[in-house]
Order: structure tokens, then C-alpha cells, then sequence
């Protein structure tokens, strides 16, 4: 399966770009052409498992955006992308942070009190309520952050990393005790804020990486925006009035669980549930379309060309691109890899502070740490 995914090599210790390397393969510009549009989305989920949503949301907006209506039974996108999204938050949180960010003895128990209390999360234990939101909110309270969503999520706005450091030292329960240890292991990120990726912001920026992907001047595999490597994630949305926060790998852990609690607010555009993520999509040429939407990995972004189809006949593709943000965040001259070439690569905590930041940027694929380690490890994500 990993050959078909792909995977990352890490080397900590080792100069840019030499310090990740990343066998992923551009799967959607090889099997787009000739392939039925409406079948289109459904193959990319299933691609692209783990950010199977996305791809299917993402897809069907590219499609519709040359052919209005083609998919009548297309699920609401705002609301899908709240529950999804706040899932993959969950899973990420309870099923990898343990594996991850605890010490190699306590992972077993850890992992157990998360997976139970992951259990009882009702977006896990009733996936068909139509109004989950009221209870997840109750659930975080009680589960997680022992005290009000609301009011933790205005600390954080005010605090950032503080806040998330005082918090942990404060609070009881297997997730303060799991981010209060972990942050022995943190990593700086220098000038990541500088290259967070947000071409949405304005129509004129997408209609420029349409052109720079149509033309094959952005490489969908290490892609670039304005002429340097990007980062995306929670911590880069559109709608974050604080973006440029000073930002470390432990820090970004304490973005996702902040959005979390965003998505389980009311809905306000902008502001929280359903109205948090943005997303859209617009024609970029002749029977071309471009989407993007905010999913838990960051910004993602399709791009179709539909062949000129005889009335009657099935619509098929030309041509598709991807740009996900494992491609972004792990381009071999970017922010993870810089941050891994300045690693002293026989520090002592050198496993944990790969896994820590591992952990927070959070790839889509495998990884591995090789040499000059003493031996390999090797970790799924």
C-alpha cells in the first residue's frame, strides 16, 4: 500500500534538501484522462483514503464549475466539510497524539484512555444525528478541556502557545498531561507564518495558480506559490485574524484542538461551525474548473480540464491536478525540511522531536527516520 501512497524519508541533522525526501506520486494527473467525470470523485476518495472527503467534495466542485448541475445530489459542502473535518481533528487527536507524544512506557495506557473516551464522542457514537454539535460541545468540556469550549478558545485567541502551556499544567485528564510532556521536545519554525499559503483570498491569486498548473509551471510534487515553498494547516485559514503568532511544532498542536472547538460552535460565517472553513470554486479556462476547500490537513486544491463532449455522450476528463498539503508542507526545500536540517541529529530526544513535529504538520503517508540515525524507525501517520 505504501507504494501505492508513498511515504517520507526524514534524515534529521542533514542540509536542505537532503533532509526529507518523499515518494508520493502524482496518481491524478496520470489517470485522469479519458476518465468518466462522474465517476471522477469517487475514485479520488478512495485515492486518497484518508482525505477521502475532501477529494470528493473538491472534485465534484471543479467539475461543476464547467458544468453547473452535475452532480443534483451533491451533499450541503459547508456542512460536510465542519463534520468531516472535526472528525479527522478527533481521530488525529485521540488515535496518533498517544502513539506519537507519549513516553515509549506509557503509550499503551494513554492510547486506551483516548481510544475509551473517543468511544463516548458523539460524532463517533451517534455519526447520524442531524445536530451533534450542542453534545460534542459538552463532550470536549468534560472529556477534554474540563472547563468551557467557548472559554478556552478566547484564552487561546489572546495566549496562543502560553495559554496552551498553562493550561496543561493546570488541568487533569490524558490530553493536558500528553501536551504538557510533550512540549520538552518542541521545535522552532522560523518564517513559517511568512509562507502560509492562502492563494483563496483572492480570485485573481487563484486564477493564477490555475494558469501556473494548467501550464505545468507549479510541480503538483513540490509545489511552489510566489516563487518559494508554502505551508498550510489549521493554523494558516483564511478566516484567522491572528495568523502571525510566533509558531513552533508544539504550538500548532494547540491550532488544531482550537479549531476543533471552533467547528462545534453555532454557525457563524467566519467565525465558527459550519461557517469556519472556507472553501469555493470558479472557471479558470476554456471547459476548465478550479476548487479548493479547507480540510484538516490544510488547503486543497483541484483542477479539471473536461474533453468537448457531443451531446449524449459522457462527459470525460482531459486533464486533473491535485495540489494536497502533504505536497506543500513536505516539499523537500520547505518548512518541515528546514526545520528537520536543523535538528542536531545525535540529540538525545532526536525520535521525539521528529514525532512531535510529525505529529503537528501531520503528513497523509508513512514516514520513516533514516540515516545518519543509529537505526530506522519506522512510524505510520
Amino acid at each position: 500500500m505504501n507504494d501505492l501512497a508513498g511515504a517520507l524519508q526524514l534524515r534529521p541533522g542533514v542540509p536542505v534538501p537532503h533532509s526529507l525526501h518523499s515518494s508520493r506520486q502524482a496518481w491524478a494527473a496520470r489517470l485522469a484522462p479519458g476518465h468518466p467525470a462522474e465517476a471522477w470523485p469517487g475514485l479520488l476518495a478512495s485515492l486518497f483514503s484518508l482525505c477521502g472527503h475532501a477529494h470528493r467534495t473538491a472534485s465534484q466542485l471543479a467539475i461543476q464549475a464547467v458544468e453547473p448541475g452535475r452532480f443534483p445530489a451533491m451533499a450541503p459542502v459547508a456542512a460536510t466539510l465542519q463534520r468531516e473535518t472535526a472528525l479527522d481533528h478527533l481521530r488525529r487527536i485521540a488515535l496518533d497524539w498517544p502513539r506519537l507524544l507519549a513516553e515509549p512506557g506509557q503509550v499503551a495506557e494513554v492510547s486506551a484512555r483516548a481510544a475509551d473516551g473517543l468511544r463516548r464522542c458523539p460524532l463517533i457514537a451517534s455519526p447520524l444525528s442531524p445536530n451533534p454539535w450542542p453534545a460534542l460541545h459538552q463532550w470536549l468540556q468534560d472529556e477534554w478541556l474540563q472547563m468551557r469550549p467557548a472559554t478556552w478558545l478566547r484564552a487561546w485567541r489572546t495566549r496562543g502557545a502560553d495559554w496552551l502551556d498553562d493550561w496543561s499544567r493546570r488541568h487533569p485528564g490524558w490530553l493536558p498531561a500528553l501536551l504538557r510532556s510533550a512540549r520538552e521536545a518542541d521545535t522552532p519554525l522560523p518564517g513559517a507564518h511568512e509562507q502560509a499559503l492562502r492563494p483563496h483570498a483572492a480570485e485573481t491569486s487563484l486564477r493564477v495558480l490555475g494558469a501556473a498548473v494548467a501550464t505545468g509551471a507549479v510541480d503538483v510534487l513540490q509545489p511552489r506559490w510566489e516563487g518559494r515553498p508554502a505551508c498550510t494547516g489549521v493554523w494558516s485559514r483564511l478566516h484567522d485574524v491572528a495568523p502571525n503568532r510566533p509558531w513552533t511544532a508544539w504550538s500548532l498542536l494547540g491550532s488544531r484542538l482550537a479549531e476543533l472547538v471552533r467547528l462545534s460552535l453555532p454557525d457563524a460565517p467566519g467565525e465558527g461551525g459550519a461557517g469556519w472553513l472556507a472553501w469555493g470554486a470558479l472557471a479558470t479556462g476554456p471547459r476548465q474548473g478550479l476548487a479548493w476547500v479547507e480540510m484538516a490537513r490544510g488547503l486543497l486544491i483541484h483542477q479539471v480540464t473536461l474533453e468537448d463532449t457531443p451531446a449524449g455522450q459522457p462527459c470525460r476528463l482531459r486533464a486533473a491536478q491535485v495540489l494536497a498539503p502533504t505536497e506543500w508542507n513536505f516539499h523537500r526545500a520547505g518548512v518541515v525540511a528546514q526545520a528537520l536540517a536543523a535538528l542536531p541529529a545525535a540529540a538525545p530526544d532526536l525520535h521525539a522531536r521528529v514525532r512531535l513535529l510529525m505529529a503537528a504538520i501531520d503528513p497523509c503517508v508513512p514516514f520513516e527516520i533514516a540515516a545518519p540515525m543509529v537505526q530506522d524507525v519506522s512510524l505510520e501517520v
